[in-house]
């Protein structure tokens, strides 16, 4: 596992020398070969498919279709027209002694991904990592594993093509002893990213050597405030829930003032349609449920419930529907998480959706990037001075 880390930290030092424009034509070349492509990567993700119930609430995550293959294909191109998150000058000044400093943008150096029953996170992650000049290591769980090395093996072709060492993305084993490795890659892995549940996600943070961004655990509310509209709440609430119930935007807890429970009904009426169980108990408050099941929580006041969203959040996306302008700045100064929704369902929180090409993950925390992380938020910087010849008193 060693050697695989240090040909990857070797292969990292090469990207500098490749142009932007080369590594867009080398997107734009494996965007191409994930369409030709698809009946291979498809009949990989057909065995992963095959060793799963239909019934579990991963399957949706793991399930690549046609279409999927043709969304992932067009992020990819997407975050190939951007401009370079490279060579920005973030800073520049003049000190009293004729010293020039500049903040100018780097890559990281190494990104490490561990995560679940998500295939289309290879390539997500391959394509803002080597725009970003940012080699990867990848570590998929074992659900996805077959499909993962079918996407790992076509990047490698496409790479080779085009004279670039395929160690620049390095996929490690599906087991729980590389996750230990990942964890503890010292000097060869720079920051690694968690993308999963809340279980995946406390593990790496508690058990990490290296620097941790954590990504993608989301209990995600929808406050219906005593001035919402009916109409719009009912479609707001059947998209954030059911669009795709399996991911971390999904909805969980529709929270809604007591003054309006005559509409709860009408409210409710979409999602319960599409087989959504309600739960209006407790103990379900508080619960990412990535699936056709969400609770119900009554409140007397608005503060009440952001009261609620500060006890049982995760910090990921919150949603206020109101025509109150008034309780919606309110709500959105007050709710503690990166992404705060004013009659939006939270289903937009997505790297695509923001116009950041693609998403390496969510992240849940304050410190360095928050919310969804696109190509500038897996950059860091350096300090570049100059000078003739002042030395210090």
């Amino acid at each position: 596992m060693k050697q695989l880390f240090e040909n990857t930290k070797a292969a990292s030092r090469t990207l500098a020398a490749i142009s932007d424009d080369r590594r867009n034509e080398i997107l734009l070349a494996v965007a191409t070969a994930i369409i030709s492509q698809k009946e291979r990567i498809l009949s990989a993700n057909s065995r992963d498919l095959a060793r799963m119930e239909h019934s579990n609430p991963l399957y949706d995550r793991l399930q690549l279709t046609s279409s999927r293959l043709d969304g992932i294909a067009s992020d990819m191109r997407n975050v190939a027209s951007l401009p370079s998150p490279l060579g920005r000058v973030l800073r520049e000044t003049v000190l009293p002694n004729g010293l020039r400093l500049k903040r100018v943008s780097v890559p990281f150096g190494v990104i490490g991904m561990i995560y679940e029953a998500r295939p289309n996170v290879t390539f997500d992650v391959f394509s803002l990592c080597f725009k970003s000049g940012n080699a990867c290591v990848l570590k998929g769980g074992k659900d996805a594993d077959e499909s993962n090395r079918e996407e790992v093996a076509l990047i490698h072709e496409i790479l080779h093509q085009y004279g670039v060492s395929p160690d620049v993305v390095t996929l490690l084993p599906a087991t729980h002893d590389a996750t230990a490795a990942m964890l503890n890659a010292v000097g060869y892995v720079d920051v690694c990213i968690p993308r999963g549940g809340r279980k995946l996600i406390d593990f790496v943070r508690d058990n990490a050597k290296v620097p941790v961004i954590e990504t993608g655990a989301g209990v995600v509310h929808a406050y219906f405030d005593e001035y919402g509209d009916v109409e719009m709440g009912a479609r707001i609430i059947d998209n954030a829930k059911t669009r795709r119930v399996s991911v971390c935007n999904a909805l969980d807890c529709l929270i809604i003032h007591r003054s309006r429970l005559s509409d709860l009904p009408k409210l409710l009426e979409p999602v319960k349609a599409k087989g959504v169980e309600i739960y209006e108990e407790e103990s379900a408050w508080g619960t990412e449920f990535m699936d056709y099941k969400m609770s119900v929580k009554v409140v007397d006041s608005l503060d009440e419930a952001i009261a609620h969203i500060t006890r049982y959040g995760s910090g990921h996306s919150e949603c206020i529907i109101t025509q109150d302008e008034s309780n919606a700045r309110r709500f959105q100064q007050l709710v503690d998480a990166a992404c705060v929704y004013w009659n939006v369902p939270t289903s937009f929180t997505d790297g695509a959706q923001f116009g950041l090409g693609a998403e390496i993950g969510i992240s849940t925390q304050k410190l360095g990037p928050r919310g969804p992380m696109g190509l500038e938020e897996i950059t860091t910087y350096k300090w570049l001075i100059e000078g003739e010849g002042q030395v210090r008193e």
